[in-house]
């Protein structure tokens, strides 16, 4: 189940359809940034062994993911090109407690957020993009990025209480609400 506090807007889907090739773009970059942070994540608490598996699954599969992406993308004559950010994670990043553990607890949960919302919209591209090649692609990467939140809020569990992680969040929650409304409207996956 995933933890959002609201849901995509039809402009969101609209601007999305209208722009497939930035959204591919985009997606391309949003997979090679999971993957980055993936491995960041274990660069920064190589003491936290129940750390490890899990999150090298994550990064691998990102890794596909982008890999798929910019299959698709090549085969559509399209090049990855650079893109400004929209604000969305560096709002959700500078919520993020600086003390330990709350540090790797937020880390987490931001990721399982950032997950979700990219789950949730995939849902709404696999239901409503005209290209059925792509509605079976997002289709099929929706199913991953449930199970990488689902992993994330999970790997945050083992680290403090069960309620504590819930209540942290649904804060986070709703700084996500907040993010997601102060991001520039473009086609991307979280604007």
């Amino acid at each position: 189940m995933l933890c959002l506090k609201s849901k995509t807007e039809d402009a969101w889907l609209a601007r999305a359809i209208a722009d497939t090739p930035a959204l591919l773009i985009d997606h391309a970059h949003c997979e090679r940034k999971a993957a980055s942070q993936a491995l960041a994540l274990l660069s920064a608490y190589p003491g936290h062994p129940e750390l490890i598996a899990p999150v090298v699954t994550i990064a691998h599969e990102e890794l596909e993911h982008f890999t798929l992406i910019c299959g698709i993308l090549a085969a559509r004559g399209l090049v990855i090109e650079a893109q400004g950010p929209t604000g969305y994670q560096a709002g959700l990043f500078k919520k993020v407690r600086k003390e330990e553990p709350g540090r790797l607890i937020d880390k987490l949960l931001v990721a399982a957020l950032i997950e979700a919302r990219s789950c949730e919209r995939f849902k709404l591209l696999s239901q409503h993009h005209p290209d059925p090649e792509l509605r079976q692609i997002f289709g099929d990467l929706l199913a991953s990025e449930a199970r990488h939140h689902a992993d994330f809020v999970r790997l945050a569990e083992l680290q403090a209480d069960r309620g504590e992680i819930h209540d942290r969040l649904r804060h986070l929650a709703e700084v996500e609400v907040r993010a997601i409304e102060r991001a520039k409207p473009l086609p991307r996956i979280h604007s």
